[in-house]
């Protein structure tokens, strides 16, 4: 394995990893303060009245928060009291995060894949059943080791994106103030004129570990099974007829075997998200609630979910579990795409770099 193969997963992550955190920031801070409990509101100055008001939101307030955390509510609340650039609040520091963070990702995927593929012979087909092995190893390493980095990021974004109104400066500082406070360390720094608060860079890092290892692993090993077996399904059907070649209105041809080379990569993008999410994604309500100062502690936090859960319904242990997923469907909507479009960005930025080495 040489340095080259490294430098390119390295730099095909990198790339893929940007793109698809712009196309899906939107969905990613909505998803984000429904976790949180975050609903809409404007802060106003207070007044002379304003024992009276606060009566009738704490009269009103349970309602009006089950109202204003349904996505549709937060989307047009966020627009409508701060703008529609408040949809991609926190994607600063994603932006400078997430590039290396999916580079650190790919380069252990295709490491895991090509010492598999090096060190053990595959079958017949061409298959290798150890490479969903060393993906899978390799895909946790990596998300064990991207959390370190991600974790402070993350914790940014989501004071952001929770705290609208809160600059990337004043978030930032906050963070790196706290980098040396425990994980559960909140301090109030007061002068003559302003306080800051610090909190811990590392809240929430328990909750990041638990999402970003082994999900990660399951990530890649979906994508390389689902990859895998549709590869094998196109050149049956290819095999079966003519090669087709597809004359476009400029003149170029591509054939399916063209084709394929997206839509392969997209299918397995989207059903690697969609298992890997539905091992981690408890683990992300969890870590989002510890970072918004919603809670304390991983189990502590679970338990106030399913409790928030098997409360709002007569069914309260039907729903108990269900708790632990609120906001899942968002979470793929969000998650599909973007693996979908990573993989794709990702396989197309890492052929190109091989076929001119």
């Amino acid at each position: 394995m040489s340095s080259e193969s490294f430098w390119i997963d390295f730099t095909a992550g990198w790339i893929s990893g940007g793109i698809s955190t712009l196309a899906i920031q939107p969905i990613d801070t909505i998803l984000t303060r429904m976790q949180a409990n975050a609903s809409i509101i404007v802060v106003q100055p207070s007044t002379s009245s304003s024992s009276a008001a606060t009566a009738n939101v704490s009269t009103s307030s349970t309602a009006a928060t089950a109202l204003s955390l349904r996505p549709g509510s937060i989307f047009r609340g966020m627009i409508s009291n701060f703008g529609i650039c408040s949809l991609w609040r926190g994607s600063s520091a994603m932006i400078g995060a997430v590039p290396i963070q999916n580079a650190v990702l790919m380069t252990g995927y295709g490491y895991g894949k090509r010492w598999t593929t090096d060190n053990y012979s595959s079958n017949n087909d061409g298959s290798n059943n150890n490479v969903l092995l060393g993906v899978f190893i390799g895909g946790t390493v990596g998300g064990i080791l991207q959390s370190f980095v991600m974790s402070p990021i993350e914790l940014i974004k989501v004071s952001q994106q929770v705290n609208i109104g809160k600059s990337i400066s004043a978030a930032t500082t906050s963070v790196i103030s706290g980098l040396l406070l425990p994980s559960n360390s909140n301090t109030t720094t007061t002068t003559n004129k302003s306080s800051s608060s610090s909190v811990s860079a590392w809240r929430g890092l328990g909750a990041t570990l638990l999402r970003d290892g082994i999900p990660h692993g399951v990530w890649f090993a979906s994508y390389e099974f689902a990859k895998v077996e549709l590869t094998k399904m196109m050149r049956s059907n290819n095999s079966s007829k003519t090669m087709m070649v597809i004359i476009n209105d400029d003149g170029d041809t591509t054939t399916n075997d063209t084709k394929d080379e997206i839509i392969i990569p997209m299918l397995s993008g989207a059903f690697a998200a969609t298992t890997a999410w539905g091992v981690g994604y408890p683990f992300d309500l969890i870590k989002t609630r510890i970072q918004a100062g919603k809670s304390t502690g991983i189990i502590n936090t679970a338990r106030d979910i399913v409790k928030e859960s098997s409360s709002s319904s007569s069914d309260g242990r039907a729903r108990a579990c269900y708790g632990l997923y609120r906001g899942f469907g968002l979470k793929l909507l969000r998650s599909i795409p973007a693996s979908a479009i990573g993989f794709l960005v990702y396989e197309t930025v890492a052929k190109a770099l091989s076929s001119r080495g």
